[in-house]
């Protein structure tokens, strides 16, 4: 009887791998929970390299219809200014971020079931990326 050994694999000598950089300096994540009814969570990434000039970046975050028409501004989570909108507002610090919606349009009506684009400026570039409110 032949017995054939198993060659045991040889211990992989990398790591795993890390998270790429964010194109332009920033990242937006997708929102959490989606879909959501009727508020959610936006998290977003500014990196270093944003701010090593040692200015302030400006930062807006617009909700928009399928129309590409504003809806809303979500509100700055954890930000120094306090609960405002990010609109136009600055950030001093790297790292990620984190905004709320309520689900409800700029005269605080509750926003009706569909999908809803999310766009993230940040220094005039900006990322978009899609959301689901369900009723």
């Amino acid at each position: 009887m032949v017995c054939l050994a198993a060659a045991a694999a040889p211990a992989s000598t990398q790591s795993a791998p890390s998270r790429p950089t964010p194109r332009g300096g920033f990242e937006l994540d997708n929102n959490y929970p989606n879909p959501f009814n009727p508020e959610t969570t936006i998290r977003f990434t500014l990196t270093d390299e944003l701010f090593a000039s040692g200015q302030p970046v400006v930062v807006t975050v617009r909700v928009l219809n399928l129309l590409s028409q504003l809806v809303a501004f979500p509100v700055a989570l954890n930000h120094p200014a306090g609960a405002v909108e990010v609109r136009s507002l600055e950030y001093t610090q790297p790292g990620q971020h984190e905004a709320f919606w309520d689900g409800t349009d700029q005269s605080g009506r509750q926003v009706a079931s569909g999908v809803y684009l999310l766009t993230l400026t940040v220094n005039g570039q900006s990322k978009t990326g899609k959301m689901i409110v369900q009723k």
